[in-house]
């Protein structure tokens, strides 16, 4: 092939690439699916429950308070995605099981933390993806936050553990670590500009993470993209060790 072709060649592909990029194009990997999506009315939950949403599913968002759903709802639908919600503690069990019912009656398959619950919907329905959230705390121990590393730390194993029993019946189950995201829930570390820095200074990407950061790994989680991955666990932290 003569240069000028093959240039000519690479400078289609770049555009097409450069479009695919810029959201000039788009497939809806999750068309016709449902994600039930708990605590997203901010930070991670709020930027996967969106992501999902874009990229064609019907999300469920949830969480404690009314408002917070109503708030989020009405961010959502005011870009045109089709999100419902519903109030839920998944600490509770009656509320837990509340929000499996209203999940059923829109034919949700893709719960996160009360995978127990829906797995028979999910099965007659033929399978689905479950996506746990862990943290970089799993791996990496924060000082004084023993319940919450031990926590993070169990999510990994269970994820584990569920995806080869849910195996056979079709349904995978997958992990995502997130390291430092600014979130609101992340603010004691990086409020401080001094001690953002120094936080900066621990990775080897030099930036905090953005929720946004985490959306895309779920999509894919989800999506038949990922259809021959189970049991894994995805870290999202700017290069922080992550071994066990």
């Amino acid at each position: 092939m003569h240069k000028a072709g093959l240039l000519g060649l690479c400078v289609r592909a770049w555009n097409s690439v450069r479009m695919a990029s810029s959201g000039m194009t788009h497939r809806d990997p999750l068309a016709n699916k449902v994600a039930l999506v708990t605590a997203s009315t901010d930070g991670i939950g709020f930027a996967i429950a969106r992501r999902l949403a874009q990229d064609g599913a019907h999300v469920v968002v949830s969480s404690r308070k009314q408002q917070n759903v109503d708030q989020a709802v009405a961010t959502l639908q005011g870009e045109g995605l089709s999100v419902t919600g519903t109030v839920c503690h998944v600490g509770k069990a009656e509320d837990r099981e509340r929000l499996v019912a209203t999940t059923l009656d829109i034919n949700v398959k893709a719960p996160a933390l009360m995978t127990k619950a829906v797995v028979p919907e999910m099965e007659k329905r033929g399978g689905g993806s479950v996506v746990t959230v862990a943290s970089i705390a799993a791996f990496s121990p924060s000082p004084g936050f023993t319940p919450y590393n031990v926590s993070k730390t169990a999510l990994l194993g269970l994820t584990k553990t569920l995806a080869i029993e849910l195996a056979p019946r079709n349904i995978r189950v997958n992990c995502l670590a997130p390291g430092l995201i600014k979130t609101s829930f992340s603010r004691m570390f990086w409020m401080d500009k001094e001690k953002e820095e120094r936080m900066k200074e621990t990775l080897q990407i030099r930036r905090l993470g953005e929720p946004e950061d985490c959306a895309g790994i779920v999509s894919f989680l989800c999506s038949e993209d990922a259809s021959y991955i189970t049991g894994e666990t995805v870290v999202v932290g700017g290069g922080t060790p992550s071994r066990l």
